[in-house]
């Protein structure tokens, strides 16, 4: 579950009195090398709309007036205008151009955050030129060593206080958080941040240089929390951090620290931010990349059940071809071949009346011509439905069937090699396979003119899957270049072994045509061993 953001008010009014309260939470916080209000106001004028700036830059001066006059007003109204007035109006027509040139008040990627600093380094430059021009200009006799200081403590007083106010107020006010990325970022500041607090304040305490070296030390965990919660944990440690320096430093009364210090604590927390933006465009990354894989894995199982059930259709329509062809097959030899044998019964009674009349050639030509009408009748039931299939089983009627047959009438040489047993196979691909070899014999007689053809059949089992491996080849012409599916004949062929979810290789790298074919059974090893 997200948590929605917190939404600024559409009032000019509101807006101005919550960034007042926030104004004079941080003024306190306000030393050399500081300057957390500088990034309040870089904050506000970054979120809010152009039209509520008025509002926010005037409080922001009213707030500064009754502080001046607490202190007196010392240089006069004057004065007043020449220190407080320039520096907002700078940040504020810098941010205007920025944001014409699409600068949005977001952390999410790298590029944005590459993009943010950048402006910031842009905006803190102006502003301190502007201060410098007037600096140079009221305090004349000034050395240019005293101004490069407080040029100096002004850069990276102001950098620091936008890097380290404005992404907190981009993630209370830009930016959604689950529930549960919430609550372990607040466990974690109990466990980690509190803990290294309390080791802060026992160095801080002793001599030097234990007290620097607990600086140092207390920025670890800014990059465990930017490696964990990305930018938003880095940002959250780095003030965390940073105010906790402070606060040890003025509750032991140490000196502040100086311009190393704060330019170390300005390095680490760029870096930081980078690290924690990187790592989360990585987690984004990771979450993506985990998501699609998902969603393909979906998509390949409903690939792999559309194919199934696109085989199961092809293996539907092969089957019903086949009943069709059995049956056509059975009404050819039951109705032609009966009536042909009845005519051919007619004629041999009728020839001694045919030799009387001196007509014993018609009964010759008849007989003739019944005789090649029942060759081509048993060529054609062949064809539709082997019937050496049923009667011989696959392995005899493949070495001594009709193939063979065809292949000596045609003077070529035919080897087989059949191993296995085809009654671990279901009839759809006892049947594919002989159909497989009579086609592919039938094109060695038609094309290849070939000497020989090889047949080689092992079946066996794998996981409880019967197999059956085919390996036909001629050593005859080969297939003409223009010509890579192998025309009307192979791909029959091609379609008959995908349709029964099988593989089918035309292979190259031989003389003549080489085949090689891989066939599951539809059934079982134990669901054949039962049938049997």
């Amino acid at each position: 579950m997200r948590l929605k953001s917190f939404q600024l008010p559409d009032s000019g009014p509101l807006l101005a009195t919550g960034y007042l309260v926030f104004w004079l939470l941080l003024w306190p916080t306000v030393q050399p090398f500081w300057m957390l209000p500088y990034g309040l106001r870089f904050g506000a004028l970054l979120l809010a709309p152009v039209r509520y700036w008025g509002w926010l830059l005037g409080a922001e001066l009213a707030v500064t007036a009754g502080i001046d006059l607490t202190h007196g007003l010392r240089g006069g109204w004057l004065g007043f205008a020449i220190n407080e007035f320039p520096e907002p109006l700078v940040m504020a027509a810098s941010l205007w151009l920025l944001r014409q040139f699409n600068l949005h008040a977001s952390l999410h990627s790298p590029q944005e955050v590459t993009r943010m600093l950048l402006s910031v380094i842009l905006v803190v430059t102006a502003t301190t030129v502007v201060d410098a021009a007037l600096l140079a200009l009221i305090n004349l006799p000034a050395s240019s060593e005293l101004m490069m200081r407080v040029l100096g403590e002004e850069l990276l007083s102001h950098y620091l206080g936008i890097l380290l106010i404005a992404p907190l107020m981009i993630m209370v006010l830009r930016t959604k958080i689950e529930r549960r990325a919430l609550t372990s970022l607040l466990m974690d500041g109990l466990l980690v941040m509190l803990p290294s607090m309390t080791i802060l304040l026992v160095l801080s305490e002793q001599a030097a240089p234990q007290p620097q070296f607990a600086r140092v030390l207390s920025l670890a965990p800014v990059l465990f929390f930017a490696f964990r919660h990305g930018w938003r944990g880095a940002s959250l440690a780095m003030i965390i951090s940073s105010l906790g320096m402070t606060m040890v430093d003025r509750h032991l009364g140490h000196a502040p620290s100086g311009a190393a210090a704060y330019l170390f604590l300005a390095v680490a927390g760029t870096g930081a931010l980078m690290l924690g933006s990187a790592t989360d465009a990585l987690r984004r990354s990771s979450k993506r990349v985990a998501e699609q894989n998902v969603y393909l894995g979906a998509v390949n199982r409903r690939l792999d059940q559309l194919a199934q059930q696109l085989r199961g259709a092809a293996r539907g329509n092969l089957q019903a071809d086949e009943n069709q062809r059995r049956h056509l097959a059975a009404e050819l030899h039951d109705e032609l071949g009966q009536n042909i044998t009845a005519i051919q019964t007619h004629v041999k009674l009728a020839q001694a009346r045919l030799l009387q009349a001196g007509m014993e050639d018609i009964s010759t030509s008849i007989n003739a011509i019944l005789a090649h009408m029942r060759r081509a009748l048993h060529r054609l039931l062949d064809d539709l439905r082997p019937a050496v299939l049923d009667e011989f089983g696959l392995l005899r009627a493949l070495d001594e069937g009709p193939i063979r047959d065809l292949l000596n009438a045609a003077g070529m040489v035919y080897h087989t090699e059949l191993h296995g047993d085809p009654r671990l196979l279901d009839d759809d691909t006892r049947t594919a396979i002989y159909r497989l070899v009579q086609e592919s014999a039938t094109n060695a007689v038609k094309h290849a003119q070939a000497g020989e053809f090889r047949l080689r059949l092992r079946i066996g089992e794998r996981r409880g899957i019967a197999l059956a491996v085919l390996d036909l080849r001629d050593d005859g012409t080969g297939l003409p270049n223009r010509l890579p599916r192998g025309g009307r004949g192979l791909q029959g062929m091609r379609d008959r072994v995908t349709s029964l979810g099988g593989q089918f290789r035309l292979r190259p790298d031989h003389a003549g045509v080489h085949l090689r074919i891989l066939l599951r059974g539809n059934n079982t090893v134990a669901e054949a061993c039962e049938q049997d």
